[in-house]
Protein backbone atom coordinates (compact mmCIF):
# COMPACT_ATOMS: atom_id res chain seq x y z
CA UNK A 1 0.00 0.00 0.00
CA UNK A 2 1.50 3.25 -1.08
CA UNK A 3 2.27 6.33 2.11
CA UNK A 4 -0.94 8.50 0.61
CA UNK A 5 -3.34 5.81 1.22
CA UNK A 6 -1.74 4.65 4.45
CA UNK A 7 -2.17 8.41 5.52
CA UNK A 8 -5.58 8.45 4.33
CA UNK A 9 -7.06 5.76 5.96
CA UNK A 10 -5.21 6.87 9.36
CA UNK A 11 -7.05 9.93 9.00
CA UNK A 12 -10.38 8.27 8.48
CA UNK A 13 -10.15 5.81 11.52
CA UNK A 14 -9.25 9.09 13.31
CA UNK A 15 -12.11 10.35 12.46
CA UNK A 16 -12.27 13.63 10.15
CA UNK A 17 -15.07 14.13 8.49
CA UNK A 18 -13.11 15.36 5.42
CA UNK A 19 -9.82 13.66 3.91
CA UNK A 20 -8.42 14.16 0.57
CA UNK A 21 -5.37 14.44 -1.00
CA UNK A 22 -3.96 17.68 -2.65
CA UNK A 23 -0.78 19.24 -4.61
CA UNK A 24 0.99 22.49 -4.07
CA UNK A 25 2.79 24.44 -6.45
CA UNK A 26 6.56 25.46 -5.71
CA UNK A 27 7.33 28.34 -3.38
CA UNK A 28 3.70 28.38 -2.64
CA UNK A 29 3.23 30.28 0.67
CA UNK A 30 -0.32 30.15 3.16
CA UNK A 31 -0.36 33.42 5.00
CA UNK A 32 -1.16 33.21 8.75
CA UNK A 33 -4.24 32.14 9.50
CA UNK A 34 -6.04 29.63 11.29
CA UNK A 35 -9.49 26.64 11.31
CA UNK A 36 -12.35 25.93 12.49
CA UNK A 37 -11.45 22.92 13.72
CA UNK A 38 -8.09 21.09 13.94
CA UNK A 39 -6.12 19.83 10.69
CA UNK A 40 -3.97 17.64 10.05
CA UNK A 41 -1.47 17.13 7.51
CA UNK A 42 0.63 14.58 6.28
CA UNK A 43 3.32 15.10 3.71
CA UNK A 44 3.41 12.93 1.38
CA UNK A 45 6.23 14.21 -1.54
CA UNK A 46 8.02 16.90 -1.15
CA UNK A 47 8.72 19.81 1.28
CA UNK A 48 6.23 21.78 3.53
CA UNK A 49 7.73 24.49 5.98
CA UNK A 50 5.37 25.48 8.40
CA UNK A 51 5.17 27.81 11.24
CA UNK A 52 3.20 26.77 14.36
CA UNK A 53 3.18 28.05 17.82
CA UNK A 54 6.23 30.33 17.43
CA UNK A 55 8.48 26.90 15.89
CA UNK A 56 9.33 26.46 12.52
CA UNK A 57 9.53 22.98 10.82
CA UNK A 58 10.95 21.72 7.87
CA UNK A 59 8.77 18.93 6.79
CA UNK A 60 9.53 16.21 4.49
CA UNK A 61 8.03 13.04 3.26
CA UNK A 62 6.50 10.95 5.64
CA UNK A 63 5.77 13.99 8.38
CA UNK A 64 2.83 14.65 9.90
CA UNK A 65 1.55 17.84 11.81
CA UNK A 66 -1.67 18.57 13.79
CA UNK A 67 -2.71 21.78 13.41
CA UNK A 68 -5.32 22.44 16.87
CA UNK A 69 -8.26 24.70 15.73
CA UNK A 70 -7.89 28.39 15.88
CA UNK A 71 -4.50 27.96 16.48
CA UNK A 72 -2.77 30.83 14.06
CA UNK A 73 -0.30 29.04 10.92
CA UNK A 74 1.41 30.14 8.25
CA UNK A 75 3.79 27.64 5.55
CA UNK A 76 5.63 27.86 2.36
CA UNK A 77 6.06 24.94 0.16
CA UNK A 78 9.29 23.93 -1.07
CA UNK A 79 11.23 24.34 -4.29
CA UNK A 80 10.09 21.19 -6.04
CA UNK A 81 6.28 21.47 -4.86
CA UNK A 82 4.31 19.26 -2.42
CA UNK A 83 1.59 16.99 -2.32
CA UNK A 84 -0.28 16.47 1.12
CA UNK A 85 -3.14 14.65 2.55
CA UNK A 86 -5.22 16.71 4.75
CA UNK A 87 -7.42 15.75 6.83
CA UNK A 88 -10.48 18.47 8.36
CA UNK A 89 -12.25 18.17 11.40
CA UNK A 90 -14.88 20.89 9.72
CA UNK A 91 -15.47 19.87 5.88
CA UNK A 92 -14.19 22.82 3.36
CA UNK A 93 -11.83 24.10 6.53
CA UNK A 94 -8.33 23.74 4.66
Amino acid sequence: MELSERCIQTLEKEGFVSVYETQDAPGAIYEEHKHEGKVTLFVTEGLFEITLLGQNKHLVTGDRVDIPKDTPYSAVVGPNGCQLVVGEMVDGDF
